[in-house]
């Protein structure tokens, strides 16, 4: 795993060398083992320059050094991911006269550009972010692997071209203005992170998952080059080929997880006590000699703490397991947190991972995960919601909006989000809403009633015309899906996993120089998953069923039968006891208030009804705490 930067300047201004430094050093706990550059200047008054960093994985070798080219030096690349069918790539490439100087899959990315053009990104199997400079065709070519594990950003204007796997490195340019990106924010209020393609600045982009960029003359050209299908379905309607897809569904997963071993370091897994990641633990069992070393984070809180469960699957597979209880320090762990995620992030569960990873890195290099479980196998509870509430709409609109809306009116306020009568209160409020409304409702942190309430009207003029939900809900039509359930799906897997989830898995476990491979998300185990009957994943009330069936007689008992439980940390108590003074301190600050974005008085209303306990605002108190703290540290702080 890397990090990797770099400019191209048509202005003929060259392109310095202290600049691609600056711009490499940021990245430096993305590589600590090495560094390397490449500055060329043109005749034609076009310069190049890239950086970066690198974790030594496959090959540690001087040979496997980057920015790497091809034979006559026509064709570099700076690069960062891994590519799992390199080798069989690699056999190929040399059957054809490719001659290759190193064992590192980076130098089959060349030949592979070399032999099939932007179409290679189509035959790497992986999880990747490069930048391919072709000094003959004088373009830069820029590639995201297809769920979006590893992140790539990039700034255009008219002189200039700059990219980098944190923005950070890209802020280093002095010609790039830190200025916030007001609508993005808008977005970041409901989603809890910044949507693709957005960023938090003014500028600066995401490449989105599954797409290739070309910057020749001046212009970009973005294409995508992949889409998961739901359809059509493998045929299921006897018990033959129910018993078919399952064979072959856990053969692909131990495929997925086997190829994800290949390393030169020392390697691991992460270990919830989840369905998922125990899934990955029993497959690395069975295809590995040696005990896999496993990680676990517990807390003292009871009801965020499943260390009891991960102990159980180390127990039964014999892993190396080491644990660690903690009692996170917010104070001391929410300025790295901010800094490290470059943008205003508000998942919590950051906090947790940021530590495991810290935990798995001094013993390990690499880990793999269980990612991607729940939007492969339909794990979250809203898909359960999603579905009962369908049956409601048989009901005409009308009747079910005052119907339900009544119902929500008499069931009485409470601030425990794990009880009853908040489920209730919060399904009654959606079920007059199309499906897909309610489940976008259901992800959402601020709706667009809370955002009336908050915002200024200022900030409201200036995002009026642009409704969050319709991200989602774009997501949700443009879905390759019959059914209701794949759709939700498909919605996750093209917005919540690659904004959220993988960008929280990404920057925590690189802020410790540790690799998080996630077998779950090989994309053409996906490709199968996405294929197979809802039934199989969503069985009556049964979420991830085939994966349990499958896994019925090798995981514990009490694993399998686990309700789901989320990798979290206590925010509400932290905001009624540690963190009181500090977010009535930093909301309600003169500085935060003049920036016009929000209304004081409402900002002021949800801390006091969360602290009295009439109510629970944790997530939307911690998305703008986030918020702020991003604020000052970026924007205020520019230096």
């Amino acid at each position: 795993m890397c990090g990797i930067c770099g400019k191209i300047s048509l202005s003929n201004e060259p392109v310095d060398e202290p600049l691609i430094r600056r711009m490499t050093s940021t990245l430096t706990h993305r590589g600590p083992d090495d560094e390397g550059y490449y500055i060329k200047n043109l005749p034609s008054g076009l310069s190049v320059g890239l950086g970066h960093r690198r974790l030594s994985i496959i090959d540690l070798s001087e040979h496997a050094r980057q920015p790497m080219s091809n034979e006559d030096g026509t064709v570099w690349i700076v690069y960062n991911g891994e590519i799992y069918n390199f080798p069989e790539l690699r056999r190929e490439l040399i059957g054809k006269g490719h001659i290759f100087r190193s064992q590192s899959d980076t130098e089959t990315i060349i030949h592979l550009y070399e032999e099939y053009g932007v179409d290679c990104v189509k035959y790497l199997r992986g999880m990747f972010a490069f930048a391919i400079w072709d000094e003959k065709e004088r373009l830069l070519f820029l590639a995201r692997d297809r769920v979006g594990k590893k992140p790539l950003f990039y700034y255009h204007d008219d002189g200039c071209f700059i990219f980098g796997s944190e923005i950070k490195a890209i802020l280093q340019d002095p010609t790039v203005e830190r200025m916030p990106d007001l609508i993005a924010i808008h977005h970041y209020l409901t989603y809890q992170s910044v949507p693709s393609p957005w960023s938090a600045f003014e500028g600066i982009k995401k490449l989105p998952p599954a797409h290739y960029l070309i910057y020749r003359d001046g212009e970009i050209t973005i294409k995508k080059y992949w889409k998961l299908s739901y359809i059509p379905k493998f045929p299921s309607s006897t018990e033959e080929e129910k018993r078919t897809l399952k064979e072959q569904l856990r053969e692909r997963l131990k495929e997925a997880v086997r190829i994800r071993l290949i390393s030169d370091v020392p390697l691991g897994a992460f270990l919830s006590g989840g369905i998922d990641s125990s899934v990955v633990v029993a497959l690395m069992s069975e295809v590995t000699k040696e005990p896999v070393r496993t990680f676990s984070i517990g807390f003292y809180e009871e009801d965020y703490d499943e260390l009891r469960y991960a102990r159980a699957v180390a127990e039964r597979f014999k892993t190396e397991h080491t644990e660690f209880k903690v009692k996170p320090d917010a104070l001391e762990v929410l300025p790295k947190i901010v800094w490290h995620y470059n943008e205003p992030f508000a998942d919590p569960s950051a906090i947790p991972t940021y530590y495991v990873s810290k935990l798995a890195r001094e013993h390990v290099t690499v880990v793999l995960n269980g990612d991607g479980g729940d939007e492969n196998f339909a794990g979250y509870d809203r898909y359960r919601a999603g579905l009962f509430a369908q049956r409601f709409d048989l009901l005409p609109q009308g009747i079910r909006r005052i119907l339900f809306g009544t119902l929500s009116k008499l069931l009485p306020a409470t601030s425990n989000p794990n009880g009853l009568l908040w489920k209730a209160k919060q399904f009654s409020q959606v079920l007059s809403m199309s499906p897909a409304l309610r489940n976008a409702l259901w992800l959402c942190h601020f709706n667009n009633y809370m955002k009336d309430s908050l915002y200024t009207e200022f900030f409201k003029h200036l995002t009026r015309d642009y409704d969050s939900f319709e991200i989602i809900l774009e997501k949700y039509r443009q879905a390759e899906a019959n059914e209701f359930l794949d759709r939700l799906l498909a919605t996750d897997v093209t917005l919540y996993l690659p904004d959220t989830l993988l960008v929280k898995v990404d920057i925590a476990s690189m802020a410790h120089s540790l690799e998080a491979r996630s077998p779950l998300l090989d994309h053409e185990l996906m490709e199968f998953v996405a294929r197979l009957p809802v039934q199989m994943k969503l069985k009556g009330n049964t979420t991830k069923a085939v994966l349990k069936e499958l896994f019925k007689d090798t995981l514990p008992k009490e694993v399998i039968e686990r309700s789901k439980m989320g990798f979290g940390v206590p925010l509400e108590h932290w905001f009624r006891n540690e963190l009181r003074e500090m977010v009535y301190d930093l909301l309600l600050d003169r500085r935060s208030i003049e920036r016009a974005y929000f209304r004081k008085e409402f900002i002021q209303k949800m801390l006091d009804e969360h602290v009295a306990g009439r109510w629970n605002w944790q997530y939307q108190i911690y998305n703008l705490l986030m918020l702020e703290l991003w604020h000052r540290e970026f924007i205020d702080n520019s230096s």
